[in-house]
């Protein structure tokens, strides 16, 4: 039997979705009117026209020119594989039926995978000629929605299940705008211009509808994992018809899907004009492969130095192109239509970089100012009284050892350099073939290089001597006591001397405060100053050097990461200046200690995935755009070289960026574009370019550009903005920050898109599309980084603030607002593998409040950084045994754990595979740690668990509800 057969109501969730709840795009949308409850804007009130008789159908669905351009044709989605077992049912006569249920299953959409509407890269993104955009329920396939509220059955299981009372499932409509076709091109070797694109006017987007948030409570937070509205391009927009030509949302997304034509009309609207960017989505090549330009052929606009991509126009018989940035007419390249490997004409149209929006180009010898450098990594080792006691020393270097395969070395030119750090700086010299040297400096103030070679040790040709030095070196630090001096200032400097003529990275690994010139630190860190007006000072530099120091390393192509480990104060936001202007990251372990094994376990899988990612040298991002808009202000871990130019010595694969957008000319083209271009060099020594282009339409009304706007990318560049905002003036002022463009977004929908209740006691009514966005905006202001606490160490808030300014997107909401799951009646498929993809099926998630967690219940937090399993005090004993081999629940230990998994319990099985799923992250070295949290056991450790609940008041905190209220009462 399979799953859809065992809880029918579980998998009819909406008609729109296929049985493996994912969209079907294939089917042409029905015009359906906007469901019960939904008010159309006042742009969208007329009589709805028809579709436009002249927008044809294409002929093909374009896999013809997907597989001219090597990229797979779409793959239609599989339906959910049969479950495997029903779950089991426990002994709960004795206990109550609670009132808590998941509220994802008892209403809105079912969960959608991300990946399967903006996939990875090669698989077809969401286009206007495809699917309709629902904004009750993201992109449907025309099917009409369902009357009927699903929900799981009842069956009992650790305590049963009980439905929430009042509580009702979010409506799913089709969209009632238009099917936007493109029409035939003439492919397949013709170069006739595209024909003429309509105005902006002619364009039907997205439209809009209204809803009230305050009775959208609790929300449907399944809905985060639905696309933002599709960007809806005019017919003939790209000179191919390949699904791939619009960039596809994890390389970049952009606040708006319907751009204001005038900088007067972005200014009215209060919605911030930005861009998300993450060039790279996982920490390895071949996990993602980006098409590639094989030939040297490098097509770009004489004026503006944009590249040649799907949006532009060729004219004079295919001759020249029109740039789609600034107009300028271009020659078109005479070998561009020849094959000079196989000396053979090739069909243009089959080129990649007519056919992806995502492409590299192998940048000829004239984009090299010298020789590709090699990937050297100079480590930084703490080896002071400390380190050596947490046993910091011994995991590094066993972690390095073990990972000496894993570091990239194609081309087998990569270095390594060993520095140890305490009152002096002792340094590792090995020749190939020799035994390792150790070389002790004691002269802090000039340090200097005490030997002119073999300090730097190639990985190929000194593989043996490196493996001797990493296996002995614990032991050679084993008479350190007492020594509490740090002298990481003077150290960084001899590292700089040794690979700045280089380049390469510079990983330091800290287990105490740096307390020698230069970069000498005072402990500062006084309770009483918590959460008071000084606690903003907090947050910025305590010593010049860093920020001076990060300047000479981006000069050199040098960059900083760095890995603190103190169990005491250590000045984390002065620190973290190195990686922010160096394009690093700062990862932070409070209290680790080697001889727990979940620390240990952490440290070494994070810093081995650290040192085998992939990393882009010498690189360089410039973000061109069409005439009329130009890129403001840029928010990441960079080095801004000009006003639009940021240099990376390396560039990382897990960290995204920001940039925020401005319009300076009334824009007159029916779509613009922008155009990132990264340009780098690969670990194996290449030199290429990677170009990233995204076309977004124009509308000159206000209601267009609200009903396509992006809450998740709007809520992203706010957690850009709060980061920058905090370390420079403090909490408060970047709170205020993001809660005031919120208020001033529903402020300006209530005064120019609502016609009726006005008044004082008014509902707070927003576009559907922006309906979590309040939720996004409380989480964010909830979050350990820029909460109103006195009770939050300034390191940890530090840590979380770096986090916040750096994560993908895809980890960022997740950090932010994070994933609550019920692990005591889990779904018959949950925790075992789907037979089509392989991968471990999770359950639904819930909302974060304690209203829905039961006091005999199993639950798990994760918000990708840290994960927390939650046992009710009147857990049943048989859940206890299943779950941890113990016979009641007060021999489950609390805090930082491993869950065992359980001989005989097909219960343990499956919550260590979801456990374990949860830690897979292709895009992130992050290993997440578990904590056991018991509701009777200890409070400082609930407390901690519970401010994750965000729409729960806690911790100085509004609750939800409230937070809307306060809305409402802000903009009456």
């Amino acid at each position: 039997m399979s799953a859809s057969q065992q809880n029918p109501s579980y998998f009819q969730a909406n008609n729109a979705y296929s049985a493996s709840g994912v969209p079907q795009y294939g089917i042409p949308a029905q015009v359906a009117p906007p469901p019960a409850g939904v008010q159309l804007g006042i742009s969208q009130q007329a009589q709805q026209p028809g579709i436009p008789s002249d927008i044809a159908a294409p002929a093909g669905d374009g896999s013809e020119l997907s597989a001219a351009a090597g990229v797979a044709p779409p793959q239609h989605d599989q339906p959910i594989a049969a479950a495997h077992k029903s779950r089991r049912a426990y002994a709960v006569e004795q206990y109550a039926y609670g009132s808590g249920a998941i509220a994802n299953d008892l209403g809105g959409t079912p969960p959608v995978d991300p990946s399967a509407v903006a996939a990875p890269y090669g698989q077809p993104a969401i286009t206007a000629e495809t699917s309709t955009y629902s904004p009750m329920g993201g992109v449907t396939s025309g099917m009409q929605p369902s009357s009927s509220t699903p929900g799981i059955p009842a069956t009992p299981a650790y305590g049963g299940y009980q439905p929430i009372a009042g509580q009702t499932a979010a409506v799913s409509t089709s969209s009632s705008g238009f099917v936007q076709q493109f029409s035939n091109l003439g492919l397949g070797g013709s170069t006739a211009s595209k024909a003429a694109t309509p105005a902006p006017s002619s364009i039907p987007l997205n439209q809009l509808y209204n809803i009230d948030l305050l009775q959208q409570t609790p929300p449907t937070i399944s809905d985060l994992s639905l696309p933002p509205p599709p960007i809806i391009l005019p017919p003939n927009a790209s000179v191919t018809n390949n699904p791939n030509v619009n960039c596809p949302l994890p390389y970049m997304r952009s606040t708006l899907n319907a751009v204001p034509t005038s900088s007067s009309l972005l200014k009215k609207s209060k919605i911030p004009f930005a861009l998300i960017i993450q060039p790279y989505t996982t920490l390895r090549a071949e996990e993602a492969p980006v098409p590639v330009v094989s030939d040297s052929i490098i097509s770009r606009c004489r004026r503006c130095r944009s590249y040649i991509n799907p949006f532009i126009t060729f004219i004079d018989q295919g001759h020249k192109w029109r740039c789609n940035m600034c107009n300028l007419t271009n020659d078109v390249p005479t070998a561009f239509d020849w094959d000079a490997r196989n000396q053979k004409q090739v069909d243009r149209w089959s080129r990649v970089e007519l056919n992806n929006s995502v492409v590299e180009f192998v940048a000829p010898p004239e984009y090299m100012v010298r020789p590709p450098q090699p990937l050297v990594y100079a480590f930084l080792i703490d080896v002071s009284a400390p380190a050596i006691a947490s046993g910091l020393v011994a995991t590094t270097a066993r972690t390095i050892l073990e990972s000496l395969d894993r570091i990239p070395n194609k081309d087998k030119r990569t270095r390594l350099a060993f520095i140890g750090v305490s009152s002096s700086l002792h340094y590792f010299s090995v020749a190939p073939g020799s035994v390792p040297n150790m070389l002790v400096v004691s002269d802090l103030e000039e340090p200097f290089l005490p030997v002119p070679h073999n300090l730097m040790m190639s990985l190929t040709d000194c593989r043996q001597g490196i493996e001797t030095l990493l296996s002995k070196m614990s032991d050679m630090f084993t008479n350190t006591t007492g020594t509490t001096t740090n002298a990481m200032g003077p150290a960084l400097k001899a590292a700089h001397q040794l690979i700045g003529n280089i380049g390469g990275k510079i990983i330091c690994l800290m287990a105490s405060l740096p307390n020698v010139n230069p970069g000498k630190l005072e402990p500062r860190d006084d309770k009483k100053s918590m959460g008071s007006s000084v606690d903003k000072s907090l947050l910025h530099t305590q010593n010049s050097f860093y920020k001076s120091f990060a300047v000479e390393c981006s000069k050199s192509q040098v960059s900083v990461d760095m890995f603190l480990f103190s169990a005491v104060y250590q000045d984390v936001a002065s620190l973290s200046n190195l990686p922010r202007y160096t394009s690093g990251q700062t990862y932070f372990y409070p209290g680790w200690n080697a001889g727990r094994p979940e620390d240990a376990i952490k440290f070494a899988h994070e810093f081995s995935e650290h040192l085998s990612m992939e990393v882009a040298l010498e690189a360089v991002l410039r973000v061109r755009a069409t005439n009329g808009v130009r890129m403001s202000t840029f928010y990441g871990n960079f080095f801004t070289r000009s006003s639009d130019l940021c240099a990376f010595p390396s560039f990382p694969r897990d960290q995204s960026y920001a940039v925020e957008v401005a319009i300076d000319e009334t824009i007159t083209k029916p779509f613009i574009s922008l155009q990132a271009a990264v340009l780098h060099t690969t670990c194996e020594g290449e030199r290429r370019i990677r170009v990233i282009t995204l076309a977004i339409p124009t509308t000159s009304s206000l209601a267009d550009v609200y009903a396509s706007a992006d809450q998740v990318a709007i809520s992203a560049y706010f957690a850009q903005r709060a980061a920058e905002k905090a370390f420079s003036a403090g909490i408060q002022d970047a709170r205020d920050l993001v809660v005031t463009r919120l208020a001033e977004m529903l402020q300006t929908y209530r005064k120019e898109l609502m016609t009726s209740n006005v008044g004082a006691s008014a509902p707070l009514q927003f576009c559907s599309n922006l309906r979590l966005l309040p939720l996004l905006v409380l989480a964010l202001v909830k979050n350990v980084g820029l909460r109103k606490s006195a009770q939050i160490p300034v390191d940890l808030r530090a840590s979380a603030l770096n986090l916040i300014g750096t994560l993908p997107v895809k980890y960022l909401m997740q950090y932010i607002h994070a994933d609550l799951y019920c692990l005591h009646s889990l779904p018959a498929e949950a925790g075992y593998p789907d037979e089509a993809t392989g991968e471990i099926v999770l359950p639904p998630k819930m909302n974060l409040t304690s209203a829905l967690i039961q006091r005999y219940g199993l639950y798990l937090i994760d918000d990708g950084q840290t994960e927390f399993l939650w046992v009710g005090r009147e857990a049943v004993p048989q859940l206890i045994m299943d779950v941890w081999g113990l016979p009641s629940l007060e021999h489950v230990k609390t805090g930082k754990a491993s869950l065992p998994v359980v001989e005989g319990s097909e219960l343990s099985k499956r919550i260590n595979a979801i456990v374990g799923k949860l830690r897979e992250k292709k895009g992130s070295i992050v290993w997440p740690n578990l904590y056991v949290v018991r509701e009777d056991g200890d409070p400082a450790l609930k407390l901690w668990a519970s401010t994750f609940l965000i729409e729960d008041r806690a911790d100085m905190g509004q609750s939800y509800m409230e937070f809307l209220t306060g809305m409402r009462e802000r903009i009456s």
